[in-house]
């Protein structure tokens, strides 16, 4: 990969991105409602001395939920246009390269996620009182990771889909399932053997874990670093698939 032209790519998502109104409003607008909706649903629940409030444990692990939905969601009908209006088909007759375009995609919405997860942060921890035991930086470093782990899955299965629609179908499919296993509903210790073991080969189960443990502990924990580099792996061997499975044009 050349620096210069991934840099060049990250520059042109980037000002797709800012001309998109709707998306904008999705990435900065929607988490920090919902997150507002979610301090409302449990502002009356009793509270353990010692123990993280309702609302912490949920909106913490929500955090990283958004930008792995909206990431998702965008990054793949984002590329199906790409191949759809023949920009793609344009663009790999230049020297760029498939991994450039998937890289610069991984890097640009990346940043994006970590813009959305700075606000609705901001938001949860001094408007809505969240309280957390790790600093908010580690939180809004997992929930980066989880914007490039939605990028990457979002570009491979766009490569299977050839309108709008079958894209939006992969969600679930990709997303649902992890959403339900990751532990938020149910610890992962406690699921039927076969549930835990699915559980163990999602990465946002790892990057679930990884909130928790900044939520637990004051400093940052091995088993927190671990996650982080098991989300970050995820994350590149899913934008090699897609580099692989990327087609110049929807059939």
């Amino acid at each position: 990969m050349s620096a210069r032209i991934l840099a060049v790519t990250v520059g042109r998502i980037l000002r797709q991105l800012r001309h998109d109104k709707r998306t904008v409003a999705l990435l900065v607008v929607v988490p920090t409602v919902l997150l507002t909706l979610v301090y409302y649903m449990y502002a009356d629940q009793p509270t353990v001395p010692g123990q993280p409030s309702t609302f912490d444990r949920i909106a913490l692990i929500m955090l990283g939920f958004f930008p792995f939905i909206v990431m998702f969601l965008v990054t793949s009908i984002a590329m199906l246009r790409e191949r759809t209006t023949g920009t793609l088909e344009r663009l790999l007759t230049t020297p760029l390269h498939k991994l450039d375009l998937l890289f610069g995609y991984g890097i640009a919405f990346g940043l994006a996620g970590a813009v959305q997860a700075t606000i609705a942060a901001g938001v949860a921890y001094w408007l809505l009182g969240m309280e957390t035991a790790g600093s908010a930086g580690l939180v809004i470093l997992v929930a980066a990771l989880n914007a490039v782990l939605a990028v990457a899955l979002g570009l491979f299965c766009s490569a299977f889909a050839r309108t709008e629609f079958q894209a939006v179908q992969f969600m679930p499919v990709v997303v649902a399932p992890q959403l339900l296993l990751c532990g938020l509903f149910v610890p992962r210790g406690q699921m039927a053997g076969w549930l835990q073991a699915v559980s163990d080969a999602l990465p946002l189960s790892y990057a679930v874990e990884a909130l928790q443990e900044v939520g637990a502990h004051a400093e940052p924990t091995g088993t927190m670093w671990r996650d982080v580099a098991i989300v970050a792996g995820a994350a590149v061997a899913a934008l090699v698939l897609a580099a692989a499975t990327l087609r110049r044009r929807s059939g």
